[in-house]
Order: structure tokens, then C-alpha cells, then sequence
């Protein structure tokens, strides 16, 4: 894999945002589903919409605002993203690892990524945590492709830093949140799996289903950022006795997991708090 670098637009886009009044970051975030609320939880607060940044698309899918947010936790900078785009929106490859670039071109060192997701397991309950270790990609494009390449960088030799998996189950533990690892099956949607669909990704190893974040993943790891990825289970998959599921639905759901998926981010800003990068 080769290494790579955030793109003229996206580091222009940066500057953009610090001019404008936003600050560079040590720590960056993408809200996903329903987790969009958090963002109003971080001292000095300063928001542009995504169109703004001349950089980012923005999201059609219910629960994605389309904002990026500036802040501090704890003393520590924070830039979140609150939503996504998705490839089921229309949008291509590139525009996918946009939000991860445009948060280390703002010196992010750390990153946390977040989604909404289906569980696979039949003792999953709704409302838990899974830590994403592993992911199934099932869409399979070349993620990362656009990104600048670096002679003088190297991509880091996992997708998922296994000490930021560590120190996220046991803030969510603290939290006194239901929480796992597990591993993160990524299919296009838009539409939501088929009973049949269901018992194949069991059986392949899959713990939770959804239709983002892995691009940003593989991007993170050609840029060299180490990163930690959660899902929030806000419905179980059960192909013999199946619950019907909307948006609305799981963005409820997904709110609920608002306090595990807060914990873990303060514990990645206490390891994050350095000075942000210079990009």
C-alpha cells in the first residue's frame, strides 16, 4: 500500500477553516448516524458547514448534518465532522476520504471514526459498542487512491491501532456501556441487507454490517494516522424472526450509545493532546 498525504484541497480547505476563525486539531472525528449531537459537547465551539470549506460534500443521509465543528476537550483541540458522505449518495471513490484528510491536513494525530451498524450476533443487544479490530470489505475499491503520494512517509503496518482499541473498551467499560471488539462488514447500500445476506456475513466472520467508513480507514493508514473505529448496534439482525428497520429508527437508536462513544473519545484526546501536526 502505497503511503500518501492529504490533497492541495484538502490542505487548502484547512487554511480555509483556520482564517475563517476554526483551529487545527490534534484529535479528529467523524460522527456518524445519529452521534451528531456530540459535537455541541465541546468547549469553544466554532462551526462551518461542510459546502463552506470549498472542500467536502455534503451528506443527503438522514442523521448527517454536513458540519465541521472546532473545539477543545479537556484542553485538548478537537475538529469533528458531523456526518458523512456515502457511495450509495452517488459520490465517488475520492470524495469518500475526504473528511479523513481534511481532518489531518488540520494536524490531526489521532482519529475516531464512528458509524451506526447492524449486529450480527444473536446476543448483541441494541445500544452496544463494538471496537472495530478487523473489516470485511465487500464493496472493494482502490480506498486512498487520490491521495497525494509522500517519498518521505510510510503508511502504518495495521488498518486499526490495536493500544487505541485497548484504552476505547475500557473507557466504554468505565462508561458502564455494553461493549466488544469485533469485525466491521462494509457493503454499499443503500438498502438494507437480506435475511440471506445476514447468515452469509455471520458466517464469514462479520460481528456488525454498515455502509461507510472503511475508506476513511484505508485512507488513515496511507496517511499514517493511527485511528479507532466504533459502531453502535442499533438493530440485531435476526434472518428467522426479522424486526423491521428505517433511518429514523437508527438514528434514535444510535443516540443512545452517545455517553460510550463520548468516553472513548476522551480517553483517545488524553493520548492525542500533543501539539497538532504542521501539515
Amino acid at each position: 500500500m502505497r503511503a500518501g498525504g492529504p490533497r492541495t484541497g484538502a490542505a487548502e480547505a484547512a487554511r480555509r477553516i483556520v482564517a475563517a476563525g476554526g483551529r487545527r486539531a490534534a484529535v479528529g472525528v467523524v460522527l456518524g448516524t445519529g452521534l451528531g449531537g456530540l459535537a455541541d459537547r465541546l468547549d469553544d465551539r466554532w462551526v462551518m458547514p461542510a459546502a463552506d470549506t470549498g472542500w467536502l460534500a455534503k451528506s443527503m443521509a438522514t442523521g448527517h448534518a454536513g458540519r465541521i465543528v472546532c473545539g477543545t476537550l479537556g484542553g485538548v483541540p478537537v475538529a469533528m465532522l458531523q456526518g458523512r458522505v456515502h457511495g450509495y449518495e452517488g459520490f465517488p471513490a475520492e470524495t469518500l476520504t475526504r473528511g479523513v484528510e481534511l481532518l489531518v491536513a488540520l494536524g490531526a494525530r489521532r482519529l475516531l471514526l464512528t458509524n451506526a451498524s447492524g449486529g450480527l450476533r444473536p446476543d448483541m443487544v441494541s445500544g452496544e459498542l463494538v471496537v472495530v479490530t478487523e473489516h470485511i470489505d465487500l464493496v472493494r475499491r482502490s480506498w486512498g487512491e487520490a491521495l497525494d503520494l509522500r517519498a518521505d512517509g510510510a503508511p502504518c503496518g495495521t488498518f486499526y491501532d490495536a493500544a487505541l482499541a485497548e484504552i476505547a473498551i475500557e473507557a466504554v467499560r468505565r462508561a458502564n456501556v455494553v461493549a466488544r471488539t469485533g469485525t466491521y462488514a462494509f457493503l454499499s447500500g443503500p438498502s438494507y441487507e437480506t435475511r440471506a445476506e445476514y447468515r452469509m456475513l455471520r458466517r464469514i466472520g462479520a460481528d456488525v454490517v454498515g455502509m461507510s467508513t472503511v475508506p476513511e480507514v484505508v485512507a488513515a493508514a496511507r496517511m499514517g494516522v493511527p485511528l479507532v473505529a466504533c459502531s453502535v448496534v442499533t438493530n440485531v439482525a435476526r434472518p428467522d424472526a426479522p424486526d423491521k428497520t428505517d433511518a429514523e429508527d437508527v438514528c434514535r437508536m444510535a443516540a443512545t450509545a452517545a455517553e460510550g462513544v463520548w468516553a472513548i473519545l476522551g480517553a483517545v484526546a488524553a493520548q492525542g493532546g500533543a501539539a497538532p501536526c504542521a501539515s
